[in-house]
C-alpha cells in the first residue's frame, strides 16, 4: 500500500505542469525511498527524470515498490480541483486500478476525495550514469526562463557557449539575430563533481553527507596535531625508536614549557597563576575535543567552494573546465523552463557532444531534463 501526504499541493500542480508537454503517460515507481518518474518525450530527444523524497512529505509510507501508470492530462485536471494550499494525500493499494486523492483545506472544514483510473504502462526504467561535465552554469530559473523565450521569437535554436569570457546564448532567425551574454569578475572555477553537487544538495536540505563526517575527522586529526606542536611529534619518535627516549622527553618538557609561556602572555590580566594554569589545560582539551576541529573544518570546506568557484551561486556564477558550444532546439529549453515556478535557481551542466542536463532543484526533490545537442542542420 502506498499513502503519501504533501503538505501543499501546489507542489504536485506546479510539478506536472512542467512535464506534461513533453510525456503523456508515465509510471511513476513508489518505493521506501520516494517517488521516481522517467519518461521520454515521442521524438526520444529529451528524457525527464522526476524525483519526490520520502522525508518531503508530511507522511509516507509504501509497503512494497510498485508502479502507478498516469496520463499526466488526467491527473493535473483532477489536481486544479485542490487549492494550492490543501494537503494532498495519495492513495493506493496493492495492485489496484485505481489511485485516491484527499485534499484537506487548512482553513476549513472542507475535505474532498477523488478517485483516478490507472493504466498498465510498458515502460524500462533507464540507467542514467553519473557524469563529470565540462560545464557548469547555476543562475536564476526566471532569468533563464526569460533568456530562452526571447530568443524563442527569433529562432528555432539557441547555440550556449560557455568560454573565458562568460556564457552566451545566441540565436539566429531568418529576420534577425540575437544573443546574452552573462559576466562575472575573476577567473571561473573548475567544475565540480557529481559527488560534489550531491554533497552540496545534501547540505542545502540540511542534511549532513558521508564524506562531510571524514573530512572533519581527518581535519581534526591534522588540527590538533598542530595545536600540540613539538610535543605530539616527539612522542611519535618515542613510540617508534626507544633508544632515543630521553631526547624525546626532553623535547616533550620544552615543549611543554614553550606552551606554558606562550599562555602566561595571554593570561597577564589574570589574577593568580593558579587561574592561568587551569586555564591552560583546559586550552589543551578543547584542542583534544571535537568542538574546535569541527568549526576549523567548516571552514576548511568554505575554502574549498572558493577554489571550486562556485560557493556563491546568486545570482549567476559559472565554472568550466574546457570551453563548450553547443546548439539545442529552444522549443524543449522554454518547455524546461516552466519548472522555474518550483525554485528560483536552476543548473546547466553540458560537455560537448553530451546530452545537456538542467536541474532543478527543490526542498521535495528535482526535476531534471536531458536534451540531446543538434548536430548540423539536424
Amino acid at each position: 500500500m502506498l499513502e503519501a501526504k504533501l503538505a501543499e499541493a501546489g507542489t504536485l500542480k506546479k510539478l506536472l505542469d512542467a512535464i506534461k508537454e513533453l510525456v503523456t503517460d508515465a509510471n511513476f515507481e513508489c518505493n521506501e525511498e520516494g517517488l521516481n518518474l522517467q519518461a521520454m518525450d515521442n521524438s526520444h530527444v529529451a528524457l525527464v527524470s522526476v524525483y519526490l523524497e520520502a522525508a518531503g512529505f508530511k507522511r509516507y509510507r509504501c509497503d512494497r515498490p510498485m508502479p502507478l501508470g498516469v496520463n499526466l492530462s488526467s491527473l493535473t485536471k483532477v489536481l486544479k480541483c485542490a487549492k494550492d494550499d490543501d494537503e494532498c494525500t495519495i492513495k493506493a493499494a496493492d495492485e489496484a486500478d485505481l489511485l485516491n486523492l484527499v485534499y484537506e483545506a487548512k482553513n476549513s472544514d472542507r475535505i474532498a476525495e477523488y478517485d483516478m483510473k490507472l493504466m498498465d504502462i510498458d515502460s524500462d526504467t533507464l540507467g542514467i550514469p553519473d557524469t563529470d561535465y565540462d560545464a557548469e552554469v547555476i543562475m536564476s530559473s526566471s532569468e533563464f526562463a526569460r533568456i530562452v523565450r526571447d530568443l524563442n521569437n527569433l529562432g528555432e535554436s539557441v547555440r550556449i557557449e560557455v568560454s573565458k569570457e562568460g556564457v552566451r546564448f545566441a540565436s539566429e532567425g531568418e529576420s534577425a539575430n540575437g544573443s546574452v551574454l552573462l559576466k562575472k569578475e575573476g577567473e571561473p572555477g573548475r567544475v565540480r563533481t557529481e559527488k560534489e553537487r550531491k554533497a552540496q544538495r545534501a547540505r542545502e536540505r540540511g542534511e549532513k553527507p558521508e564524506e562531510d563526517d571524514e573530512q572533519e575527522e581527518g581535519d581534526g586529526e591534522v588540527k590538533v596535531k598542530k595545536e600540540k606542536g613539538v610535543k605530539k611529534e616527539k612522542i611519535k619518535k618515542e613510540k617508534k625508536d626507544d633508544e632515543e627516549e630521553d631526547v624525546e622527553m626532553n623535547g616533550e618538557e620544552n615543549g611543554e614549557e614553550e606552551f606554558k609561556a606562550n599562555s602566561d602572555e595571554e593570561e597577564e590580566k589574570s589574577e593568580a597563576s593558579d587561574e592561568e594554569e587551569e586555564s591552560g589545560k583546559k586550552r589543551k582539551k578543547k584542542a583534544n575535543g571535537s568542538s574546535k576541529p569541527a568549526k576549523k573544518a567548516k571552514t576548511a570546506k568554505k575554502q574549498e567552494e572558493e577554489k571550486i568557484g562556485m560557493q556563491s551561486i546568486s545570482p549567476f556564477d559559472f565554472a568550466m573546465n574546457a570551453h563548450v558550444s553547443l546548439t539545442f532546439s529552444l522549443k524543449y529549453l522554454v518547455n524546461f523552463s516552466k519548472s522555474s515556478s518550483l525554485t528560483g535557481k536552476v543548473e546547466l551542466l553540458m560537455s560537448n557532444d553530451v546530452p545537456l542536463l538542467v536541474n532543478y532543484d527543490f526542498g521535495q526533490g528535482f526535476v531534471r531534463y536531458y536534451l540531446a545537442p543538434k548536430i548540423g542542420d539536424e
